[in-house]
Order: C-alpha cells, then sequence, then structure tokens
C-alpha cells in the first residue's frame, strides 16, 4: 500500500484494503485475548477515584516512576534497571482544589498491542483514562523512534490520540438497503466516495444502514466510525532528562506538537514539591479541560475553599453537570441558578440546566417551592417513592431491634 501511487483511479482499491485490514486487525486481537472482553488483569485492577484519571504510559526506563512519585506523594520504586514497576501503581495529584489520579504502568515495548510484555494489560488500563502522559527519553527520541512506535501500539487497539471524533451520522436499520449523504463535498474518499462507503460496509457485512457526513472524512474515520468502538483521548507527550541533550535538540522537541520538555531529576519544568505548581502540572490541567466552579448558599459567601471540580471528558460542564456531580435529587427540584464569573453576561444571571461554565465561576442553585413541586405530574409518585423508603427502614430497624431482644 505505501507503493502504491495514491489517484483516482487507485483511491477505491486502497479504501478496500484499509477497511480489510481494519477488520483482520481487530480479529486477530481477539482470538489472541481469548474472547471479546479485555480484563485488566492481577495488579492493574485499579479503582477509579478523583476528578480525572491520567496514565503514564513509555518505553522502559524514561523516568516514569520518579515523575510519580514527583507529582505525588506515592512512592514508587526506582531503580536503575529495567521493568521496575511490573504492577500499576496509582497516585493522586492534588491540583487547584481537584484530585487527579495518575497511573504508574509498567513500561512496554514494540508489540504490546499483540500481547509482548503485558502489553495488552498496560493498554487496557490506558483505555480508561481520561488523558494520556506519553513519558520518553528526550537523550533517547532521536534514534529510536519511540513516540512514532507508541502512537503505532495505541492506535492498532482502537486509541486515537489528540484527534476529535469525525461528525459522522451513521445508523444500522432492519431494511432500507444503504443510504450515504453529505452536506459537504467529499474530496478525501475520491471521485466516488458512496462507492467506497458500500464497499466497507459490505465488508463488515452491514446491509442496511444510512451514513450522514458532515464534514470532509477520510478512508480510515470512515472505518472507524463503522467499526464504533473507538477513543478519542488527549495526549501529552513528556521529553525528560533534557539535561542529557543540547539546548537545539530540547527547541527542537518542544516546537514539535503536543509536547513539553523538562528534567525530573533537575527540576526542569516540573517542581520537586508536588504542592508547588509548574509547567507540567499547568499542561496537564490545560488537557484534561477541568472546570472549577463554587457554589454558594442563598444570603452567604461563597465557599471559595472546596469548588466542585467538572470535566468536560466525563459529564461536562454544563449546570445539570453540576447538579449530577451535587445530588440527583437537586437535579430532579432544580427551578433556576444565579451565575457569577467569567460565563455571564451580567451579575448575577439566571440560567437553566443547558447553560456552560467556565473556571472560576460561582454558582446558586434554587430549587422549586413545595407549591411548584405539586405541579409536577410525578409528584405523586415521588411522594410515594419516599414514603415507600420511609416505613422500610422503619420496618427494618424494628426487625433488627426484634432480633437482638431475642438474641
Amino acid at each position: 500500500m505505501s507503493r502504491t501511487q495514491k489517484n483516482k483511479a487507485t483511491n477505491y482499491h486502497l479504501g478496500t484494503l484499509k477497511a480489510k485490514i481494519a477488520k483482520l486487525r481487530s480479529e486477530l486481537l481477539i482470538e489472541q485475548s481469548g474472547g471479546s472482553g479485555s480484563g485488566g488483569g492481577e495488579g492493574f485492577d485499579v479503582a477509579r477515584l478523583g476528578d480525572a484519571r491520567v496514565a503514564l504510559i513509555g518505553f522502559p526506563s524514561v523516568g516514569k516512576s520518579t515523575l510519580l512519585s514527583t507529582l505525588t506523594e506515592t512512592k514508587s520504586e526506582v531503580a536503575a534497571y529495567e521493568f521496575t514497576t511490573l504492577t500499576c501503581v496509582p497516585g493522586t495529584l492534588q491540583y487547584k482544589g481537584s484530585r487527579i489520579q495518575v497511573l504508574d504502568l509498567p513500561g512496554i515495548i514494540e508489540g504490546a498491542a499483540r500481547g509482548k510484555g503485558r502489553g495488552k494489560e498496560v493498554i487496557a488500563v490506558a483505555r480508561s483514562a481520561d488523558a494520556i502522559l506519553i513519558v520518553l527519553d528526550a537523550g533517547k527520541e532521536g534514534l529510536n523512534r519511540h513516540r512514532e512506535i507508541l502512537e503505532e501500539e495505541l492506535e492498532t487497539v482502537g486509541l486515537r490520540l489528540n484527534q476529535r471524533p469525525p461528525e459522522v451520522t451513521f445508523r444500522k436499520k432492519a431494511s432500507g438497503g444503504i443510504k450515504f449523504a453529505s452536506t459537504v463535498p467529499l474530496t478525501k474518499l475520491g471521485p466516488e466516495p458512496e462507492k467506497i462507503a458500500l464497499n466497507i460496509l459490505r465488508e463488515y457485512r452491514i446491509s442496511n444502514a444510512d451514513i450522514l457526513a458532515r464534514e470532509d472524512i477520510t478512508v480510515d474515520q470512515l472505518v472507524d466510525v463503522v467499526v464504533g468502538n473507538r477513543l478519542y483521548k488527549p495526549c501529552l507527550y513528556f521529553y525528560n532528562k533534557i539535561d542529557t541533550i543540547t539546548v537545539e535538540e530540547v527547541d527542537q522537541l518542544a516546537r514539535m506538537p503536543h509536547s513539553c520538555v523538562g528534567s525530573v531529576k533537575a527540576g526542569f519544568n516540573i517542581s520537586p514539591d508536588h504542592r508547588e505548581d509548574d509547567l507540567l502540572k499547568q499542561t496537564i490541567w490545560k488537557y484534561l479541560g477541568l472546570t472549577r466552579i463554587y457554589t454558594k448558599r442563598k444570603g452567604q459567601q461563597p465557599d471559595l475553599n472546596d469548588p466542585v471540580v467538572l470535566s468536560k471528558l466525563r459529564k461536562g460542564t454544563a449546570i445539570k453537570s453540576l447538579c449530577m456531580n451535587v445530588s440527583s435529587q437537586m437535579l430532579r427540584d432544580f427551578n433556576f441558578a444565579l451565575v457569577w464569573g467569567k460565563s455571564a453576561k451580567h451579575a448575577p444571571q439566571r440560567c437553566g440546566l443547558s447553560h456552560q461554565l467556565l473556571d472560576g465561576d460561582v454558582v446558586q442553585i434554587v430549587t422549586m417551592t413545595n407549591n411548584q413541586q405539586k405541579q409536577d405530574k410525578n409528584y405523586q409518585k415521588i411522594v410515594q417513592n419516599y414514603a415507600d423508603k420511609y416505613h422500610k427502614k422503619k420496618f427494618d430497624a424494628k426487625k433488627q431491634k426484634q432480633t437482638k431482644l431475642r438474641g
């Protein structure tokens, strides 16, 4: 395929080959794993805690364990030999009032997507993270192409780094054949985009579906939409040990996209004290898309010491997400919200559930009055459920008391 000249005549052939390769690759990975499910494995099952999760991925002996010990209070084993870390070591980064879970994963090698060096377990944990921090050795990157190798390994298992999902609507149906339409000219699918789409669907044995493309997509993006199990993750590349290379090489690495340079040992762009601010922590915060929201009660000052941290990568940053974070009952009884801050046009602004909040906003949630709740069509059902829970709790307490007296 790499030697094939790309033009209108070969575009259809290349699209067909890419669809076949993607299908065979997924079948091979499922066969090697022994099924469609992929467990974390012993030592890799870590409870999801905090406001966000970051996975440290890299080759052996690039400084991942030292980085974890510097960012968090957790002390990960550090040694001069490779594969010091054999399991997943979690730590918590306290930054700007948020709690970010950082996972130190064992070093992976080329072929990790096919199971070499417990690579499948490492990548399975990476799929559960909100963002990926790839740690690279600045002194070895020029010769070994570690960045390119890691990108290929993660792409093989369906991780798309620093990409957004294509604006394509794909819906299977019971009958009616395949209908393909677009709202923009499709220049990357060749002169006959519908023919390529039909052939890709035929490879996956799909005979009835609707496809609507709202942007100029490539063949690879169309295959990702049809497969449907791709994950789109923000990824930051941290070049460690820059004190071992020249200033010109540091400048070249720093100019690469989505990159941050530093040295954990020398304290360049990362503070030895995990409580102090530095460039790496600021960049991680930016890539996670975290937003601090301060709440206030009526007639009181806002609580600026304990913010509610929302994430764009999880539930979003709307007022609805804030209510869900605090209490499901608050979302049920929501009337309106008063917002002060950068997202408000005036102070305060009366907003609904769909209003998007910005970092540092102050929000006061106003719930419905009793008369407003009684007008709700589900009011009787809510009251009945509350009464049932109350009587059940009272009955269980009485039964427990009787059991103790008999004993």
